[in-house]
């Protein structure tokens, strides 16, 4: 239902939110964190920047924060930045004019009442409640190969 974009936006974001503290989060590791390539990261944070929900700073000590407490940035205002037609009414079928019960298409009432539950858990879910406060576990590093004797 959401675009890989605004899923992943979501992951970056949950993972700032659980391992932001005194230092910013470096690209580099919300990256090789949770698996978003990282050419694609960059994009999808710039427009987070743009958006006002993460603040970026370059050189020492650098990296993405949040500009507001997770509790208080609800996952609508993140989704709204790449998939506006998933916040703002739409037309199932992706007619370009508004679906309403007085100028509806074949499928106005049931997208209705499963948009406004998605609507209802986008609003009413925050940063907070979607990130973990854990530490991401660590990668298995493999053992140094040993050289056999001759």
């Amino acid at each position: 239902m959401l675009s890989t974009t605004s899923q992943y936006a979501l992951r970056a974001l949950a993972y700032i939110a659980a391992n932001e503290g005194e230092e910013a989060v470096l690209g580099r590791r919300i990256s090789q964190d949770t698996g978003i390539p990282s050419n694609y990261l960059s994009k999808i944070l710039i427009g987070l920047n743009n958006a006002g929900i993460v603040s970026a700073s370059r050189g020492t000590g650098g990296g993405y924060r949040l500009t507001a407490s997770p509790s208080t940035i609800t996952l609508d205002r993140v989704v709204g930045v790449f998939d506006r037609d998933v916040v703002n009414p739409c037309c199932l079928f992706g007619y370009k004019r508004p679906c309403s019960d007085e100028n509806a298409c074949s499928a106005h009432g049931a997208w209705r009442d499963t948009r406004a539950a998605l609507m209802a858990f986008l609003n009413g879910t925050t940063l907070a409640d979607i990130s973990t406060a854990e530490e991401p576990k660590p990668k298995r590093r493999r053992a140094p190969h040993k050289s056999r004797k001759r």
